[in-house]
């Protein structure tokens, strides 16, 4: 029988799997691209959905979030406060967005995939139930904030995705 621990985790592997598809073999210039003024651009997008991703596995988990604990904040030198997640940020931050390594993005993101491993493991049935945030009516549990997770991080690889597919017919 297949647990809701193991469809879970395939979930997470599936997007993890995609973020390298997105990001290798394109430049800093190229992750950077933006179709128009206030689009995204593949850095910032995985960079987001890793952010989230590490945030909200991370307060499951009660674990401190991979970008502060290992360094990544700094590493990536963004001019955002460490807690940003990407959430609400206006078009001339995401432009703001600083790319020197683009190697960065799929270590940051194997990173967090690699905690998420990890705090999916430890997760017994009754976890799905504990609440993890009560700001919400009805409160959010820890099955409902992973599904919410996987729904976010997929749809933003799958925009990934399409933008590295303009960049490349723009070559």
């Amino acid at each position: 029988m297949t647990t809701a621990k193991e469809i879970l985790q395939d979930a997470f592997d599936r997007v993890h799997e995609l973020v390298p598809e997105a990001v290798e073999g394109l430049t800093a210039e190229e992750l950077l691209w933006r179709p128009d003024a206030d689009a995204n651009h593949v850095a910032w997008l995985v960079w987001h959905l890793s952010r989230v991703q590490d945030d909200h596995l991370a307060g499951v988990g009660e674990v401190e979030q991979a970008w502060t604990a290992q360094g990544w904040a700094t590493r990536f030198g963004l001019p955002y406060p460490d807690d940003a997640l990407g959430y609400g940020q206006s078009s001339d931050e995401v432009g703001a967005f600083v790319l020197s390594d683009p190697g960065l993005l799929t270590g940051y993101h194997e990173a967090v995939h690699a905690m998420t491993s990890s705090v999916l493991d430890e997760l017994s049935d009754r976890d799905f139930e504990r609440i993890v945030d009560e700001r919400w009516d009805p409160p959010v549990t820890v099955a409902v904030r992973l599904v919410s997770v996987v729904n976010d991080i997929s749809q933003h690889a799958g925009q990934a995705a399409y933008l590295r597919g303009l960049v490349e017919r723009r070559r």
